[in-house]
């Protein structure tokens, strides 16, 4: 596959990518899919809108101030200057970044994409060993850190790692920092195919997968998705719960509305009753988030608050066809759903308006394609299950990860989920196909969870799956086995919950703990965990 000259003076991420014979097949079948071969998406989400659509047309608004495009374009800007000037970034350098949703995150990311950078952006929840696990595997030496989180930042003792906060108030910091620069900065003129962003998702074996993403690749989700299914209006007003680095997150609080020309919400913490209140509130119109919340608002007694919304989006984990009716029957808005990929960048699979079947995720969303295979690679029968294969316009690159063999085979994108197809073309989802727990919406990696308790000095065994929840779609449970059997009891419970929390981001941790006093286990000493999965409630 010939790339174009890359504007990257560090190669770390070109010379990263997999093999071009393992990349899957890509397709650009609408005519809106057709990019130029030099191409900063920071310019065409930020600089293209201004042209055309004026710099004071609001842009990120968040409950304590509000952002016109042409201030995110200014202080991305001066980001941009920082980071060149002053840190000496150099076009293809990586930087992580880590802060809460707020307008001063996307002003970095915008910042690190003009200068030619390479944003990594993490969860804020990610506790120290994560952290460094992130560093290492890509290569980061610069981190743009919200001031109230860079003591577990620091603790990551990630080699060679320069840590600049913003939103504070000192004299090196990045929001000090940058009010000093010039307003304007001349973008790096980045080839499409240069990587612009590096994802993280939880991975089987605990160890994070990094995905790489080009500049084509932001802009061909928002001319997918969004602009063929969501079908935004610059007069919309989105929000949603989803953080920045999920990258259902990033393309329904950043990139979607910025290529309409809308505004969004950003909101560092809501509960889902606090949600509710803000969609009311601010007129909201467009909602990322997952069935989770849906559920949880309309439980909380704050239906009437919702009526406002046109596009309630729903993602991260199955919608059942219950929450789908009550949710409409409640508001009488429609809740769009989907499935995407961190792999994917975002949703391929969606359907709204009159061609929503509760129960179904959809359709292959134009521009993609989705086909259901057998184990051999073979397309099974409509009505049988198998697993999800897609192809389009974007697609998995591991960086330097063995794992991109088992996500990619001929030419397709493995999901790693089970589902039907319908003779209509609408998929159903069954489960998930291998041992990623989706809780929330949170993608959780069981095998992480287990080295933490195994940690623990009164642990000697567990195993970690994901059983079914009413409220999450699924809780971690963990089976553990104790040195002391007679120590088991709801006090240990509760410290081996502390536990896992004090070391993993909190959403990770064991919601259920059931006591064994041996685990399942196949002749060579493999942990059964589909015999875990059928155990009943302990």
């Amino acid at each position: 596959m010939q790339l174009s000259p890359s504007a990257h003076a560090d190669s770390f991420c070109r010379d990263s990518l997999p093999p071009a014979a393992h990349w899957p097949e890509l397709e650009f079948t609408l005519p809106g899919l057709r990019y130029p071969s030099r191409l900063n998406c920071a310019d065409e989400l930020l600089d293209a809108t201004i042209a055309a659509r004026g710099p004071a047309r609001p842009c990120l608004l968040s409950p304590d101030e509000a952002w016109s495009y042409g201030d995110l374009a200014r202080r991305s800007a001066q980001v941009a200057r920082v980071l060149a000037d002053q840190l000496g970034l150099l076009p293809g350098n990586r930087v992580l970044l880590r802060g809460p949703n707020n307008p001063w995150l996307v002003a970095c990311w915008f910042g690190v994409l003009k200068a030619g950078g390479v944003p990594v952006t993490t969860m804020p929840l990610l506790r120290a060993a994560e952290l460094a696990k992130i560093c290492d595997i890509a290569r980061v030496s610069l981190a743009l850190c919200d001031h109230r989180l860079t003591d577990e930042l620091a603790a990551a003792g990630a080699e060679g790692l320069r840590i600049i906060s913003y939103g504070g108030t000192g004299p090196s910091d990045l929001t000090v920092l940058a009010g000093r620069q010039p307003d304007s900065f001349a973008s790096v003129r980045t080839a499409a195919d240069d990587v612009a962003m590096i994802a993280f998702t939880s991975g089987t074996t605990g160890r994070p997968k990094a995905t790489m993403h080009f500049h084509r690749d932001v802009l061909a989700v928002a001319d997918t998705f969004s602009g063929h299914v969501l079908r935004p209006s610059a007069d919309d007003l989105f929000t949603g719960t989803p953080p920045l680095a999920f990258t259902f997150g990033l393309g329904g609080l950043v990139i979607f509305p910025m290529r309409a020309g809308a505004a969004t919400l950003l909101l560092e913490k809501a509960t889902p009753a606090e949600l509710a209140d803000q969609i009311a509130d601010r007129g909201v119109t467009v909602c990322f988030t997952a069935p989770t919340a849906y559920r949880a608002m309309i439980a909380a007694g704050r239906a009437e608050q919702l009526r406002g919304l046109r596009r309630p989006v729903s993602a991260g984990e199955h919608l059942p066809a219950s929450t789908w009716q009550a949710f409409r029957d409640a508001t009488g808005a429609a809740i769009i759903d989907g499935i995407g990929s961190t792999e994917l960048l975002h949703i391929f699979i969606s359907a709204a308006d009159g061609e929503i079947r509760p129960g179904a995720t959809g359709r292959a969303v134009p521009g993609y394609r989705a086909v259901v295979l057998d184990g051999e690679g073979k397309p099974v029968p409509d009505g049988e299950p198998g697993s999800l294969a897609v192809r389009g316009p974007t697609g998995c690159r591991y960086l330097a990860d063995s794992r991109q063999l088992s996500y990619v085979r001929d030419g397709w994108n493995l999901t790693g989920d089970t589902y039907v197809r319908d003779a209509g073309g609408y998929f159903w989802y069954q489960a998930r196909s291998d041992d990623i727990i989706v809780s929330s919406g949170y993608n959780i990696a069981g095998p992480e969870i287990e080295e933490v308790l195994l940690s623990h000095p009164d642990v000697t065994e567990c195993g970690v799956v994901g059983v079914p929840d009413e409220a999450r779609g699924q809780i971690v449970k963990a089976f553990v086995v104790l040195r002391d059997p007679a120590a088991g009891g709801d006090a240990k419970v509760s410290e081996l919950q502390g536990f896992v929390k004090q070391r993993i981001a909190p959403y990770k941790y064991p919601r259920a703990i059931e006591f064994r006093t041996a685990l399942p286990r196949t002749s060579t000493g493999k942990l059964q965990r589909f015999l875990l999965r059928g155990s009943p409630p302990g």
